[in-house]
């Protein structure tokens, strides 16, 4: 298992006519939090994309305990359960101020730019994943 925090300060664009963060805008969040993931693993989108692989999003999940509100620090915890075959899973859970206020997860697959197709996680990217897991 692999656990990763990073900390995101809600704008004033991101929240509704309620003053709460609009509920969309977690999914950019959680995309943020699952590059810098990687990125602490020692891989990067760029990277992947310029090799080919891609990895689009195959299952969004997201419940909701308490809102956020403009200027809240967020800190969102992306842990990956379970090493990658063809899919890679992260979950999410979101605190502000130590409070509980969502958890979420998404499955993403990888695919293969030329043919569209899933293929399974590029080895160097298992080899970099493996370490941490026991």
């Amino acid at each position: 298992m692999y656990t990763h925090q990073i900390q995101l300060r809600v704008r004033y664009a991101e929240t509704d006519q309620m003053g709460y963060v609009y509920y969309g805008n977690y999914a950019s969040y959680f995309e943020v939090a699952r590059v810098e993931t990687l990125r602490a693993c020692g891989i990067t989108y760029r990277e992947l994309e310029e090799r080919g692989v891609m990895l689009p999003v195959r299952d969004f999940q997201i419940r909701y305990h308490r809102p956020a509100r403009y200027d809240d620090a967020l800190d969102i915890t992306t842990t990956i359960t379970e090493l990658p075959s063809t899919r890679i899973r992260f979950e999410y859970q979101t605190h502000l101020n130590g409070e509980l206020i969502n958890t979420a997860m998404t499955d993403l697959v990888f695919v293969d730019r030329e043919s569209g197709r899933p293929k399974r996680c590029p080895e160097d990217v298992l080899q970099l994943l493996q370490v941490h897991f026991h």
